[in-house]
């Protein structure tokens, strides 16, 4: 007998149950046993995959990893070429993730967070739905893949991060709606941030992010205390960025600290440190200040690409972007 789910449940029972199965989540062995490998793809679907761009493909829809093999989710694959080959949240489209958004309320949880997690085999084997950890519930219900094992001492952990773009960009929409409120808005902010962005055009970027803080109803503060924590504006930012389906870091490390956040673009590098006014001790340096005195540009000076330092600091008194500096890197 074979069962699988979207999450675990509990195995363990004080007399009998259903106690005698065995945990092949993680056994590579057993990676490919649910999904379609590249290898799977080009031989069964060759017929059907005349103009794909393969690599695009694997970008957007492969990535699932267990140790083993990254496989493509069959749902993706069949709709996305059932569907004229059209770049869509297939999958994310079957359901929304409503308690896993409710958990990411209640935790306050701090969203650049999903670019750099590290976890035990303790935090993953979870099933205690009342206890249930974030970290724990995005990867088993997919929305966090493995990326990378490895050993502290004799304890086994584990790298995550998002399996592909349709993920990325699908739970950053949620997720903005969770955050801000404005689902009628959001696609017209998102396309204004992506085209400043590429162009260079950091006044623009500015305008955007105040346009969207201060449209964000007031109810939206005082139903809830997000706000409250310092994570809560830089996680609005990280989500607008994730949404765009760029590349991101989180937490980027250098030999002088770590960049809050570095945003690649095609041909542009951006990198950002985020800053809560309230919260500074008195002479400490501003945001833009910090990124030039640590030369956090220096790892990426060797790409020959545009770089520009964005230092933004937000005040919990008005609820927007109290100041946004950039320069050249």
């Amino acid at each position: 007998m074979f069962l699988t789910g979207v999450s675990k449940f509990s195995k363990v029972s004080l007399f009998s149950g259903l106690n005698h199965l065995r945990d092949i989540t993680l056994d590579p062995r057993y990676s490919a046993l649910c999904g379609y490998t590249q290898a799977d793809l080009e031989r069964e679907f060759a017929g059907w995959l005349d103009g794909v761009d393969l690599d695009k493909m694997r970008e957007w829809y492969n990535g699932y990893a267990w140790l083993g093999e990254t496989v493509y989710n069959p749902f993706d694959v069949l709709l996305f070429l059932d569907n004229g080959q059209q770049y869509r949240n297939w999958w994310f489209e079957t359901g929304t993730p409503t308690f896993l958004v409710d958990l990411i309320r209640e935790k306050r949880y701090f969203l650049p967070d999903l670019e750099t997690l590290e976890v035990d085999e303790r935090l993953l084997d979870s099933f205690e739905v009342d206890q249930i950890e974030v970290e724990t519930l995005l990867f088993q219900t997919g929305y966090l893949t493995i990326t990378e094992s490895f050993t502290v001492g004799q304890r086994l952990r584990f790298r995550l991060r998002y399996p592909n773009r349709e993920v990325q960009v699908a739970l950053a929409d949620v997720l903005l709606d969770m955050l801000t409120d404005l689902p009628a808005r959001k696609s017209r902010w998102q396309d204004a941030l992506y085209l400043a962005l590429e162009a260079g055009d950091l006044a623009r970027v500015r305008d955007t992010l105040c346009a969207v803080f201060a449209a964000i109803p007031y109810s939206n503060f005082t139903h809830s205390r997000l706000h409250e924590y310092e994570g809560y504006y830089a996680s609005v930012v990280y989500a607008y960025l994730a949404s765009l389906g760029a590349e991101l870091i989180a937490e980027d490390v250098t030999h002088r600290g770590r960049i809050d956040l570095t945003l690649k673009i095609p041909g542009r590098v951006y990198l950002f440190e985020f800053k809560v006014i309230e919260n500074q001790p008195a002479g400490a340096p501003g945001a833009l200040q910090q990124l030039r005195e640590r030369d956090y540009a220096a790892q990426y000076r060797g790409l020959g690409q545009p770089i520009t330092l964005v230092g933004i600091e937000f005040s919990q008194a008005s609820r927007n972007l109290e100041r946004f500096d950039w320069a050249a890197g």
